[in-house]
């Protein structure tokens, strides 16, 4: 990373993890505990994208190598995934899956906006701006699944010993597991595609950057003005 970008580099890096810490904390004040948040997707995802984030300005303020290019764009996937469920699936009044939104607390009602708003756009800015390019791979998409598909398991598993479930989409009482067996199908399908949208952004950006810069007009250099064969009389 060159020294011009490191600066503005480091400083939204922070920004995340100061995003991440206020938002668990405000959050924390309402009604829900620190322990109680754990097992969310949305705390999960906060904390994986805070603690990258807090390395990846290290590394920068450091000169060191930044993180790798798969780990940041999957870090960025889940915090992406969090930011689209909450206002796609969970916040909105047209979604199967839409959960009743209490009233909040003001410091409540900032600390969920941050986690599910804030920083998902910060995190999203800091890979498209600062991130390697040209390192993605379409098969990239498939391993980014593997978390998701984890949760899925540790949700249904904790489900069944404390009869709670985080989320809608996931509540086997309610579903039944064909029913969260069908909506992790679909859920995962579109986190696929997600993913290679990830992907293929990836590769636009790493042509626009080696895409060589058109000439603005002014006369052509010495070095690349045609030349005229000089002419000779006929003898």
């Amino acid at each position: 990373m060159t020294p011009r970008r490191r600066r503005p580099a480091i400083l939204l890096r922070l920004a995340v993890v100061l995003g991440v810490v206020a938002g668990i904390v405000l959050t924390a004040l309402g009604p829900a505990t620190v322990t109680g948040l754990l097992p969310y997707f949305t705390i999960q995802s906060n904390v994986a994208v805070g603690v990258l984030a807090g390395y990846a300005a290290w590394c920068a303020a450091r000169g060191r190598p930044e993180p790798p290019s798969v780990l940041k764009g999957a870090v960025t996937l889940y915090i992406t995934i969090t930011g689209t469920v909450y206002h796609l699936v969970l916040a909105n009044p047209a979604s199967p899956f839409a959960m009743a939104q209490p009233h909040r607390e003001p410091g409540e009602w900032w600390g969920n906006q941050l986690l599910h708003t804030v920083v998902p756009l910060l995190a999203v800015a800091d890979w498209a701006l600062f991130d390697r390019r040209g390192r993605l791979r379409p098969r990239y998409a498939a391993w980014w699944l593997v978390f998701p598909l984890a949760y899925l398991g540790f949700a249904l598993v904790r489900g069944l010993v404390v009869h709670r479930y985080p989320y809608p989409f996931l509540d086997a009482g309610q579903l039944g597991y064909d029913g969260v067996g069908l909506s992790a199908l679909g859920f995962a399908a579109v986190f696929w595609l997600l993913g290679l949208l990830f992907v293929g952004v990836d590769r636009l950006l790493a042509r626009a950057g080696a895409a060589p810069a058109a000439p603005v007009g002014g006369p052509p250099s010495p070095a690349t003005e045609p030349t005229t064969p000089a002419s000779h009389g006929a003898g």
